[in-house]
């Protein structure tokens, strides 16, 4: 089975992207909604973020009020970018050991498949050597500042604030590229970012194909 591992900076459309890989066949975990679920009330996960980072992050119903949580985690650029790094070592074991999981059985019923994980901070949580391959999407500030007021339903001066202080805490794209076997740019339009899916899955289809043995090194690859 090959393993994927799908990142990006905010708001680069990683879902978009993962969502049209899916579409191709491939299996597809996304750490964030992962996350949410290992941080509901009962998960071990849930009571180390509320040690870490207090009762103020909660709601009425005792659930973690996310948007509490990424203030603190964020942080101000000025500041260093907030806690975010504190909040990695929480939950990264957590996620890392679900999606292992869910790859391993996956591995089991389908040695051919190819399994990808969507995760934001792949690389700054050091997770980037537990895949065979390694895919980055892209796109320009503007645009994500764009589709973050969109997707919040704020104005562009409140999306630009927020994205950046986001960006502050991530690796900037020209590394994650360069550390990546794969770029897709979703820059453009839907059909060419849809176009340059089908020819990165023929591609993983290929490799996945392959024994694990004989799978060429991640130094050999060619970026798209």
């Amino acid at each position: 089975m090959l393993r994927v591992g799908l990142t990006g900076g905010i708001a680069c459309g990683k879902s978009a992207v993962a969502g049209m890989m899916a579409a191709l066949g491939a299996h597809v975990v996304d750490a964030d909604k992962v996350g949410h679920q290992l941080m509901m009330p009962g998960h071990p996960a849930y009571e180390h973020v509320v040690q870490a980072f207090g009762v103020s992050i909660l709601r009425e119903d005792k659930t973690i009020d996310r948007a509490k949580l990424a203030e603190l985690a964020f942080g101000e650029p000025a500041r260093g970018g907030g806690r975010v790094q504190e909040l990695n070592r929480i939950m990264h074991p957590a996620i890392v050991a679900y999606q292992d999981g869910r790859m391993d059985e996956l591995a089991l019923h389908e040695p051919n498949a190819i399994a990808v994980v969507e995760a934001a901070l792949m690389f700054e949580a050091g997770a980037a050597g537990r895949f065979d391959r390694i895919v980055t999407v892209t796109c320009g500030i503007a645009l994500r500042v764009a589709r973050w007021a969109a997707r919040h339903g704020v104005d562009l001066p409140t999306a630009r604030v927020e994205v950046e202080r986001r960006m502050a805490a991530q690796w900037p794209d020209e590394k994650k590229i360069a550390a990546s076997d794969y770029r897709i740019d979703n820059s453009g339009s839907l059909e060419e970012t849809e176009n340059a899916v089908v020819r990165l899955m023929k591609q993983l289809r290929e490799l996945a194909a392959q024994p694990a043995n004989r799978l060429p090194d991640r130094a050999l690859t060619q970026k798209q």
